[in-house]
């Protein structure tokens, strides 16, 4: 049976998350609400802004069903400001911002657009398919980076050059992935691939 994969609909790059979804052979819906959630089999959390993510979640009454879902085990994606709202801890976050959680990390926020500005790279992510001879073309657009990895999360991307050499982009935890750069607009679906394959295994 295929699973049936959500992205969170409330902001961000929703379309272009379904369609690298629905290029690996799934079906992707958008999700506004906790009965569309209830339907899915994991959920993606998209790039966007992470304030407002946070406070429509609240206000779609959606913060604590997602929290409630990936403490049970749900397959869970976030790019960029997914990554933030999917970590356990946040740093330079405004006042009475919150995660969802899910993921043992320390992020900061907005972490390159302030100090090495949006910018491209080249990354070679573990388990990735095929990284090291052909690397992932990676998007930064004012990206948080991970500043610390409690034990329960593994490293599978570091910035490998440049002002940002060594930064932490890429972090696993069981069944939820999740990247500070934007898979979803460079037509490279390698990481959507990895994480399809990361809900079959869990559904």
């Amino acid at each position: 049976m295929s699973p049936t994969i959500g992205v969170l609909a409330l902001q961000g790059d929703v379309r272009e998350h379904v369609a690298a979804l629905e290029h690996e052979g799934v079906r992707a819906v958008g999700v506004r609400r906790p009965s569309e959630l209830d339907a899915v089999d994991a959920l993606v959390v998209p790039g966007g802004e992470s304030t407002t993510m946070d406070k429509l979640l609240r206000a779609f009454d959606l913060h604590e069903p997602v929290r409630e879902r990936l403490r049970a085990g749900m397959p869970a994606y976030g790019s960029c400001a997914g990554m933030i709202l999917l970590a356990d801890r946040i740093l330079g976050g405004i006042e009475g911002q919150q995660t969802l959680g899910g993921v043992d990390i320390t992020v900061r926020r907005n972490a390159f657009g302030r100090q090495v500005d949006s910018f491209e790279t080249d990354l070679v992510i573990d388990g990735l398919e095929d990284s090291v001879a052909d690397p992932v073309h990676a998007v930064f657009i004012r990206a948080p980076w991970v500043e610390e990895v409690g034990p329960a999360a593994t490293v599978v991307g570091r910035v490998e050059e440049g002002p940002a050499a060594g930064r932490i982009v890429a972090v696993r935890q069981g069944p939820v992935l999740v990247t500070s750069f934007h898979p979803e607009v460079t037509g490279d679906t390698r990481v959507h691939r990895l994480f399809v394959q990361i809900v079959r295994d869990s559904v």
